[in-house]
């Protein structure tokens, strides 16, 4: 019987840490993400709280943003500093620490963006 982790491939290296699972490249030197262009959507940018997996902590998402990955690091560095909070960029969704659901909506609405509320 063969194995079947071939279809799998290198997840983590000690040597280059994470890897792309597209390119098989350390992800600082991901060649599949830099080509790719920003997602698309429809224009609206949603923000949200969330508390699931988080061990009860509140985290504000913002979703949605049709920004290539600096900017939508550099837009992220930008609400972080309004809250006063930290927080990170994954998977093109910026994640705030807390609920800071209001403060985000109003800057990203006099940046220009149409904002939505999501979730309850």
């Amino acid at each position: 019987m063969k194995n079947k982790l071939s279809s799998g491939g290198l997840v983590y290296s000690t040597e280059a840490g994470r890897m792309c699972p597209a390119c098989r490249q350390p992800v600082a030197q991901c060649v599949c993400r830099k080509t790719s262009a920003a997602p698309a959507g429809d224009g609206i940018v949603r923000v949200s709280r969330e508390t699931k997996g988080r061990g009860g902590k509140a985290v504000t998402l913002v979703k949605g943003v049709a920004l290539d990955a600096a900017a939508l690091v550099a837009l992220g560095k930008q609400l972080k500093s309004a809250c006063g909070s930290g927080g990170t960029v994954k998977d093109s969704v910026i994640e705030i620490q807390g609920d800071h659901v209001e403060k985000v909506m109003t800057a990203l609405k006099a940046q220009g963006h149409t904002v939505k509320r999501a979730g309850g």
